[in-house]
């Protein structure tokens, strides 16, 4: 079992001291990633629901700093060695697949193959509308997205002819450390875990009925012919920090789940310390 942090790029954690201090204090831990939220702008005013609190709003306000995740993350990289980097999520139909492919493949190369490219749809329309991007199809963009960054990152003088995206002869490089970037489908929906199936390496739903979503994308993934155990599955549980974190961590590799999850707000005061006894405490027997 593999652990992560999300919502890193929150907080303290926004500046370049708190990135580090995070950052290095969760390698010498065993984490294994650190994940980022993305939101370009904070809409006044907006009715879109936030889909991750009771309150349909998000836990910000406009004046809260959400560093962009790929400027953020490239800090990290300088600052440690092996922790991979995650965008948890990145909201793909906002970007330009081409400068996304060329942003992201830098990364890559000068981490050393260490980026996790955890992608969504977007829930924010007035973000959307702001951006200048539409709210409907976000979904067959998303799809068109992934392929148009994979085509690249795999060659030189690439061909593409899409319903959104059509351009002829486009090499992008430097090209990803590896083959490719791996690309984590993010959400808690059907639509999300049948995207995860299809065309995912990972798969992150933040709630819902975790073993339910987790047999639809198998499900999915051996429809299309893909080996379903090679998509890695990253969520959390409250009950890590809880009287029996083996307990917890059991459950979720029962459901299938490959990376547990937890929220960098749980390491806001003392961080170093209290990862380090996260480590020692969790992190440890599941190695």
């Amino acid at each position: 079992m593999e652990f992560g942090i999300a919502f890193a790029n929150t907080l303290q954690f926004t500046e370049r001291d708190g990135l580090v201090e995070l950052a290095r204090s969760a390698e010498a831990a065993g984490f294994d990633s650190l994940w980022t939220v993305e939101h370009v702008i904070y809409p006044d005013g907006y009715e879109s629901e936030y889909p991750y609190d009771r309150s349909g709003k998000m836990a910000a306000d406009a004046s809260s700093p959400i560093p962009d995740p790929l400027i953020w993350l490239s800090f990290v990289a300088a600052a440690t060695t092996t922790l991979r980097l995650g965008t948890g999520i990145l909201i793909l139909p906002q970007r330009n697949p081409l400068i996304l492919a060329k942003e992201v493949a830098t990364l890559d190369r000068l981490s050393g193959g260490r980026v996790e490219l955890g992608v969504g749809v977007g829930w924010l329309r007035e973000e959307f509308d702001a951006l200048g991007v539409p709210f409907e199809r976000r979904g067959a963009r998303t799809d068109e997205w992934i392929e148009v960054m994979r085509a690249l990152w795999s060659d030189d003088h690439v061909d593409f002819d899409g319903e959104f995206a059509s351009f002829a002869g486009a090499s992008v490089n430097p090209k990803p450390a590896g083959a490719t970037v791996p690309i984590t489908i993010g959400g808690h929906s059907t639509a999300a875990a049948r995207r995860a199936g299809r065309l995912g390496d990972g798969f992150f739903p933040a709630k819902g009925d975790i073993a339910e979503l987790v047999d639809i994308m198998r499900q999915t993934a051996a429809d299309a012919g893909r080996d379903p155990a090679a998509i890695t599955v990253s969520t959390g549980s409250a009950g890590v920090f809880g009287d029996d974190p083996a307990g917890a961590v059991e459950e979720l590799a029962a459901k299938g789940v490959d990376r547990v999850i937890v929220p960098a707000f749980a390491f806001f005061t003392d961080t170093a310390d209290t990862l380090a006894a996260f480590g020692e405490r969790v992190i440890a027997p599941h190695r």
